[in-house]
């Protein structure tokens, strides 16, 4: 891989519950467990960070493949959620991801191949891609 860009970052005080800065100081924030994991919630906490972070990425991606399509992208969105659960054979804790897509001013099919092609560029789905299950589907498209 040939880099292009290096983000930093550093989080410290208790893992789950302390700050989480990067170099650059433009996101430094609070972070704390969720009340479903017995936290108080009063915080941003990894899995909301990462389905900011991948929710942005792949539109970016699905925008780069639509210019290259020439398709219409007004309104297109994607929104992710994370999930965070005990691994089955309890030796630790994994994620798995949903994103949902909105197309609403192309057909089907077009929505479809847009997809597709953005899940192949979209740096977080090949960071993921056999490692995590990721769930994609297209809510909104044009009639």
């Amino acid at each position: 891989m040939k880099t292009l860009y290096t983000a930093e970052a550093l989080a410290s005080g208790d893992g789950r519950d302390g700050t989480a800065v990067t170099k650059d100081g433009k996101l430094n924030v609070a972070l704390a467990s969720p009340v479903e994991l017995g936290g108080n919630g009063e915080g941003t906490n990894p899995e909301q960070l990462f389905a900011a972070g991948y929710a942005a990425c792949f539109h970016s991606a699905l925008r780069l493949v639509g210019r290259q399509a020439k398709a219409d992208l007004t309104d297109s969105a994607v929104a992710a959620r994370i999930h965070l659960g005990a691994l089955g054979d309890g030796s630790g804790y994994g994620i798995a991801a949903e994103l949902e897509i909105a197309l609403p001013a192309v057909d089907r099919k077009t929505a479809e191949a847009l997809v597709a092609r953005a899940h192949e560029v979209c740096p977080y789905s090949n960071a993921t891609r056999g490692n995590i299950t990721v769930d994609i589907k297209i809510l909104e498209v044009a009639a």
